[in-house]
C-alpha cells in the first residue's frame, strides 16, 4: 500500500512538474507583450546586405527586435548596423573612424543623423545592451513627451554615448 502510494505521489509530482515548465501555447504567446524596442520587420530599414543584414556587427543580437535602438554608420564604404549604442561606442573605441552615423527615431521609425538626435537616456522602458536605456528622438517635443511618461534625462549624442562608455568601466 505505501509503494502504491508512494508511486501516485512520484507521478503527480511529476505531472506538476511538467505542466509548469511546457512551453506555452500559440495563444499565450500571442497575448505576451512585446518589447518596446522592437517592431514588425516591415517597418525596420535595414542597412546592412547580405545574409547577416538582420543581426548587430558586434554581438550578433537581432536588429528587428532591438530596432528603436539601432544605429548604422558607414565604414571604408561599406554600412554597418548596432543593435544600440553600446555596440556602436564599443566599435568606436576600438579606433574606427565611422562616417554617416545615423539612429532611429523612436517615433517615426527612420533612420536620422545621428548628431540631430535627442536621447532620452535613463528611463524606465528597459534598455539594450545595458541596464541604463537610452532611446533618441528627432523632435525635443517627442523626447519631452517620453521623458515625461517614462523619465530619465535628455542629452545629446556626445551625453549618451558617454553613458554607454561607462558600461565597459
Amino acid at each position: 500500500m505505501i509503494k502504491v502510494l508512494l508511486f501516485i505521489f512520484v507521478v503527480l509530482f511529476m505531472s506538476a512538474c511538467t505542466t509548469q515548465n511546457a512551453p506555452q501555447t500559440k495563444k499565450a504567446q500571442k497575448t505576451m507583450p512585446k518589447m518596446f524596442q522592437t517592431v514588425s520587420e516591415s517597418e525596420a530599414t535595414l542597412v546592412q546586405e547580405g545574409k547577416n543584414k538582420h543581426y548587430c556587427v558586434r554581438c550578433g543580437m537581432n536588429l528587428v527586435k532591438f530596432y528603436k535602438t539601432s544605429h548604422a554608420a558607414s565604414q571604408n564604404d561599406k554600412r554597418y548596423q548596432y543593435c544600440s549604442i553600446h555596440c556602436l561606442a564599443e566599435h568606436l573605441d576600438e579606433g574606427n573612424e565611422l562616417k554617416n552615423p545615423t539612429v532611429v527615431d523612436v517615433t517615426s521609425l527612420k533612420m536620422i543623423p545621428l548628431l540631430n538626435a535627442h536621447y532620452v537616456v535613463g528611463s524606465s522602458v528597459r534598455g539594450t545592451m545595458s541596464k541604463v536605456s537610452k532611446y533618441a528622438f528627432e523632435n525635443i517635443e517627442d523626447a519631452q513627451a517620453f521623458q515625461k511618461k517614462y523619465g530619465g534625462k535628455i542629452l545629446d549624442f556626445h551625453g549618451a554615448l558617454q553613458v554607454a562608455r561607462e558600461d565597459f568601466n
